[in-house]
């Protein structure tokens, strides 16, 4: 049996015609209605390739249906490549589209498109300023307007009356953390669309609470930032209403609810943490035990920490699905001066960045962290103690006693694991480390810290919410587990296992296991879609590629569908060499097309594949009974 069959959401029966008394020549007669749709099924087309390696040339698309074109983000180019799509199976470069007379230097970060009106989202020559929003007409191409918004717009939609758009302004530091931004949501009122006007919906109102914030579970944590620096918009759901927004606050862990009309923040929702200790939520926490070894392991949680978002309408209900792909905070990781050097007392220079992702080898090393020092040692790490214990209570199922991490830090169990530093070592009633000796015993005079819990990054899945951020439903370990099963088949024939791949990274080959460390397939991006009355999911996995469909129809049992992962060649180390026939590598962006905007008539999915460099059509297709 086919795995799309096999997964199929369900039946219902055929309708039939029965006479009540009157003319016996209607008896009989077949239903005008065609059978229900139980299931979709993906269809590889075509593609357009870029031709480039690994320079995010193909990353957001987005269509429109009046020119039947795709505007994609090209970030090689820093513009938008507009593709024909009159042949959908060979879409084919008409033009590119670029920001320059808006700004010399200036990159487009994201688009949408909504009845020939084009909403580019545009990023200022330097990041920390602030950028703009841009709107062209898709048939001509010419620049509209464009009116300033926050720093770094990394995101923008459309309101579904078109009165609004609003983008994500992400507020990234500099490089060197000299500078941080406010992060941001402008509301970009284009009534007018020569004369946009654009409002704030800023964070300043909740500066000063963030111990309250924290307590919450909203990660607030970036060096003497306040509320509003430090929380980064990332993507944009929008209710069918075009009342509220709800945006992802990715590395804070949490979203922020948007009034869209006053624009304003009426409330930050944390996202919570997934226990890695129960039956369901196991991850594979290895990258260099040769083997697939998905288990639970007490003391480990994920953060949910999501990328892309949607919302859509169930039951009279609002329901937001997010890809938690998970994100650390890197800034200042290539500059030698912030992490020190070796013999000079690991002086590094704080102020000159923020990296907060170690592994748990480095982090309980019985030699504690000076080892690190001149290496990956964050000097704010450092400033807590001079290194780090596991509770042996939680920790003790993998050999944790006082003073010793046991079998723990081995790299086939939790030592290979990426895990934030700022999290999960006991603190004081002040917030302050609780110190320990190196022997493991508690002593103000001690120079140890000790962690009762390791959070890692991403929940390895993709979840469902309520509109006040409460979880409805999540996948668990469910995507590694299929990755890892004799079900799941890659390639555009379905013929390549996908376990002899399992957990790969997506810009070398024979890369089995490595991503097992870090974030395992990453869920990344995602779409909805709607056929036959069902809502679909399209979930692009950006490490281990691929899109998994799930019928989400009903937001508390949501059906597989189908998996179709594009790439062909898995084994060559060089991929760039082989590009032409690789196929598809690093899902980004995706564009759903309903039948009634489709050059052909038939519904599609549209992905740009930021690795690859290329942008895939596939058709989706309906299964009835």
């Amino acid at each position: 049996m086919k795995l799309w069959l096999a997964l199929g959401a369900g039946t219902l029966a055929a309708a039939l015609l029965a006479g009540c008394g009157g003319d016996d020549s209607n008896d009989n007669l077949p239903s005008s209605e065609p059978p229900a749709v139980t299931g979709v099924k993906l269809n590889f087309m075509g593609r357009y390739s870029t031709g480039q390696f690994d320079e995010s040339a193909a990353e957001i698309p987005a269509y429109d249906a009046g020119t039947q074109r795709l505007f994609v983000v090209n970030a090689q180019k820093g513009a938008l490549d507009v593709l024909g799509m009159n042949d959908p199976a060979n879409p084919a470069l008409v033009d590119t589209l670029t920001t320059s007379d808006i700004a010399a230097n200036t990159e487009v970060n994201s688009v949408a498109v909504r009845d020939g009106l084009v909403a580019v989202a545009v990023q200022a020559p330097v990041k920390t300023d602030a950028g703009f929003l841009a709107l062209y007409d898709a048939e001509t191409l010419e620049l509209i307007s464009f009116v300033e918004v926050g720093a770094l717009p990394d995101m923008v939609a459309f309101t579904a009356d078109g009165q609004y758009v609003l983008t994500a302004n992400e507020g990234e530091p500099s490089d060197d953390y000299s500078v941080d931004p406010e992060g941001s949501v402008s509301v970009v009122d284009i009534s007018d669309p020569q004369n946009p006007v654009a409002a704030t919906a800023d964070f300043t109102a909740f500066n000063g609470q963030e111990d309250e914030l924290r307590d919450q579970g909203v990660r607030i944590f970036g060096p003497g930032a306040n509320t509003a620096q430090d929380l980064e918009p990332e993507y944009i759901a929008l209710d069918a209403d075009g009342a509220t927004a709800w945006v992802v606050l990715q590395e804070n862990n949490a979203l922020a609810k948007v009034d869209i009309a006053s624009a304003t923040v009426t409330d930050i929702l944390p996202l919570g943490e997934k226990d890695i200790s129960q039956d369901g939520n196991a991850i594979d926490a290895s990258d260099d035990d040769g083997v697939i070894n998905i288990r639970t392991f007490d003391g480990v949680v994920g953060l949910y920490m999501p990328d892309a978002i949607h919302a859509y309408s169930a039951g009279g209900h609002t329901y937001l699905v997010t890809a938690n792909e998970g994100d650390a905070r890197a800034w200042g990781e290539d500059t030698a001066e912030y992490f020190g050097t070796e013999g000079a007392g690991c002086a590094g220079d704080p102020s000159l960045g923020f990296v907060e992702e170690f592994r748990v080898k480095h982090l309980v090393h019985a030699d504690g962290f000076d080892r690190r020092c001149g290496d990956d040692l964050p000097p704010q790490l450092r400033a807590l103690g001079a290194g780090g214990l596991l509770n042996p209570t939680t920790f003790g199922y993998c050999g944790a006693v006082d003073g010793d991490p046991g079998d723990c830090r081995e790299d086939d169990v939790l030592g290979r694991l990426n895990i934030t530093w700022t999290e999960g070592y006991r603190t004081d009633s002040n917030g302050d480390p609780v110190m320990f000796t190196a022997a493991g015993v508690e002593d103000p005079a001690g120079d140890r810290i000790m962690y009762d819990t390791l959070y890692a990054y991403g929940g390895r899945s993709f979840s469902i919410w309520d509109a006040e951020g409460a979880l409805v439903w999540d996948s668990g370990d469910a995507i590694e587990q299929f990755i890892a099963s004799d079900d799941c088949m890659a390639g555009a024939q379905r013929n390549i296992p996908c376990a002899e791949y399992f957990n790969s990274g997506h810009d070398e080959g024979s890369d089995f296991d490595s991503r097992s460390d870090a974030k395992g397939p990453e869920p990344e991006g995602l779409t909805i879609g709607t056929l036959g009355g069902k809502t679909f999911l399209f979930l692009g996995l950006e490490r281990m590629g691929g899109i998994l469909v799930y019928d989400i129809t009903d937001p508390t049992a949501p059906v597989m569908q189908d998996y179709l992962n594009t790439r062909e060649d898995w084994v060559t180390e060089d991929t760039e060499s082989v590009l032409a026939s690789a196929g598809d590598l690093g899902p980004e962006g995706l564009v759903f097309i309903p039948a009634s905007d489709s050059p052909n008539d038939k519904a599609l999915l549209v992905v740009g594949y930021e690795v690859s460099g290329t942008t895939a059509v596939y058709e989706v297709e309906a299964l009835r009974d």
